[in-house]
C-alpha cells in the first residue's frame, strides 16, 4: 500500500506542475500566450498523468480487495517484482493512448482566433480553435476516455463490490469495522478524482450550453484537488502515516 502511495504522490506532483506554472503565469504576469508546441506537451503530459493516475487507483482497490479477501497471501501476491511490472504496465498504457491524441493535433491547420477558453491546454479544446474537421479528434477522445477511465471506474465499482461482499461476511464487527476504515481513505480520493474529471471531460465534449466559467472552474478542480487533498485523507486516515506526522512535529518542537 506504501509503495502504491509514493506511486500516486508523485503523480500527483506531475499533475499539478503540468498546469499550475502556467496558470499562474497567467494570472500573475498577464502572460496568456503559449506556443502551439507547447500547448501539445502541456497536453500530453497532463493526459497521460491523469490516466495513469486513474490506472493508481484502480490497482489500489485490488490491492484493498487482496488484503481484505486474501489477507495471508497478501506479499506473496503482491510483491516488489510484481508492483513494478504493475507500474510500467499502467505507463504504456497510458502513454499508448495518448500518442495518436499528439498526431491528431499536428495534422491540424489553425487559422481562427487562437484563444484557448481555459488555464491549460486540453485536447478537444484546441481541436475546436482549428480550421479542419475534427470528427476523428472527438471520436477518438471518447474512445480513449471509454476505454480507460469509464473503465477503470466499472473495475474499482466490481472490487469494492466484492470487498463489501467479504466484510459483511465477517463475524466480528470489529474486522468489518477495521476492513472498511482501510478502504474509506481510497474511496474518497476516487470520488475526488473521478467526478470532477470525468464531469469535466464530458462538459467539454457535449456541454454546449454549460457556462465558460464552468467549464474553466471543473478543469483547475480536477487538476489542483487531488493533489492538493490527497496527502491530508491519507495522514488523517492512515494511522502509520499519522503517528509519524506527530512525531515529527514534536520532535521539532523539543
Amino acid at each position: 500500500m506504501y509503495l502504491f502511495l509514493c506511486i500516486l504522490a508523485g503523480t500527483d506532483v506531475v499533475l499539478s506542475t503540468t498546469t499550475v506554472p502556467q496558470a499562474l503565469a497567467i494570472f500573475w504576469f498577464h502572460a496568456g500566450e503559449i506556443s502551439l508546441d507547447r500547448c501539445i506537451t502541456q497536453i500530453f503530459f497532463l493526459t497521460t498523468t491523469f490516466i495513469y493516475e486513474s490506472g493508481i487507483l484502480l490497482v489500489m482497490a485490488l490491492d484493498r480487495y487482496i488484503a481484505i479477501c486474501y489477507p495471508l497471501r497478501y506479499t506473496t501476491i503482491l510483491n516488489h517484482a510484481v508492483i513494478v511490472k504493475i507500474g510500467v504496465a499502467i505507463f504504456l498504457r497510458s502513454y499508448a493512448t495518448v500518442i495518436p491524441v499528439i498526431f491528431l493535433l499536428k495534422r491540424l491547420t489553425f487559422c481562427k482566433n487562437n484563444l484557448l477558453p481555459n488555464t491549460s491546454c486540453k485536447h478537444i479544446i484546441l481541436a475546436r480553435i482549428s480550421c479542419n474537421d475534427i470528427r476523428v479528434n472527438i471520436w477518438y477522445g471518447f474512445f480513449g476516455l471509454m476505454s480507460t477511465l469509464v473503465v477503470d471506474v466499472v473495475l474499482v465499482f466490481i472490487s469494492y463490490v466484492v470487498i463489501l461482499c467479504a466484510v459483511f461476511r465477517m463475524s466480528s464487527q470489529d474486522a468489518r469495522h477495521k476492513a472498511l476504515n482501510t478502504c474509506g481513505s481510497h474511496v474518497c480520493v476516487i470520488i475526488l478524482f473521478y467526478g470532477p474529471g470525468i464531469f469535466s471531460v464530458l462538459a467539454q465534449r457535449f456541454g454546449h450550453r454549460i457556462p465558460l466559467h464552468i467549464h474553466i472552474l471543473l478543469a483547475n478542480i480536477y487538476n489542483l484537488a487531488p493533489p492538493m487533498l490527497n496527502p491530508i485523507i491519507y495522514g488523517i486516515k492512515t494511522k502509520q502515516i499519522r503517528d509519524q506526522v506527530v512525531h515529527m512535529l514534536f520532535t521539532k518542537q523539543k
